[in-house]
């Protein structure tokens, strides 16, 4: 049998969630999604870019993201991010904010404005927590008086998720651990817990045996990787012209003014991706700049 197909990537990720034959499949992950945010379960959804054939991996037209609209007209945007691309946060209210405002047609008024939900499957850790699933919505400061229920944004973060323990019970994670690539052997009991991630599993070991298939993956796989690839030189790149400038400007003044919050953020970021790797704590320091006790407080909680 054929080596299974990375559901990550989000070629094959939309084939098994984003086709009008596994609109069941994707309406169940969505239930679990919301039902962790407290919302009633969907009864029914729309998808608004169903995979087709004609969405090639290396056609700059086709949208892996899928797209998706509720029978009571909340739009749903699910996308996959398999590398760092980094901004995620200002990426994600930028395309929230054109879903939003696109909705509105000639001589429509605001209150025909829709709830948009956008849900960022990310390979990769982002935020500063231990959290695996991490829900935002725009409620005041001081008192959590809801502004608006028109916005949020999930972000599940795969790395945090504890590959080493099967779940006793249905739920959100018994999806993201499928995702993430958990052992066969345990995909029955995933399947005990959540039913219909059985026709995901089917959709994935169907993809991974049709040759069309995988020959698509596979180019959608090496464009990923050389798109990662370049985004790693461009800030290897800049990080380098930073420290020869911080350099030049004498070392005391370029190390403090090096440390900056966002620079620190990359460097926890990297640190945490090392970790997901199993790559042992004094190189991660090494390589991050962190001390070994930071990175060890990176590490997720068993």
């Amino acid at each position: 049998m054929s080596e299974l197909l990375d559901p990550r990537n989000d070629f094959v990720f939309k084939r098994i969630f984003g086709s009008e034959d596994n609109k069941d499949v994707l309406l169940a992950f969505l239930n679990r999604t919301f039902a962790e945010s407290g919302e009633s379960p969907l009864t029914e959804i729309i998808l608004l870019n169903p995979y087709t054939d004609k969405d090639a991996p290396l056609d700059k037209q086709s949208i892996f993201d899928i797209w998706a609209k509720t029978a009571t007209g909340k739009h749903i945007n699910v996308e996959m991010q398999l590398f760092n691309k980094y901004d995620i946060e200002k990426r994600t209210l930028f395309y929230w904010s054109k879903r939003y405002s696109g909705q509105l047609q000639e001589r429509q008024t605001y209150k025909e404005l829709k709830k948009c939900v956008t849900i960022n499957i990310l390979n990769y850790s982002f935020l500063p927590n231990d959290r695996y699933h991490n829900v935002f919505h725009l409620r005041e400061d001081h008192t959590g008086i809801e502004l608006s229920d028109d916005f949020e944004v999930h972000f599940m973060e795969l790395s945090k998720v504890n590959d080493t323990s099967v779940p006793v019970e249905g739920g959100l994670i018994n999806w993201l651990l499928f995702l993430k690539g958990a052992d066969k052997s345990n995909w029955e009991v995933l399947t005990v817990n959540e039913p219909t991630l059985k026709k995901a599993m089917d959709t994935l070991e169907f993809l991974s045996q049709d040759r069309e298939a995988r020959r698509l993956y596979e180019e959608r796989q090496k464009y990923l990787h050389d798109e990662a690839s370049m985004i790693e030189w461009a800030t290897e790149k800049g990080l380098k012209k930073g420290l020869e400038e911080g350099l030049a400007k004498g070392l005391a003044k370029g190390l403090e003014e090096g440390l900056t919050k966002g620079e620190r953020q990359k460097a926890v970021e990297i640190a945490r991706n090392m970790l997901s790797l199993d790559i042992e704590i004094e190189v991660i320091a090494k390589a991050s700049g962190l001390s070994e006790s930071e990175v060890q407080s990176l590490k997720p909680i068993q």
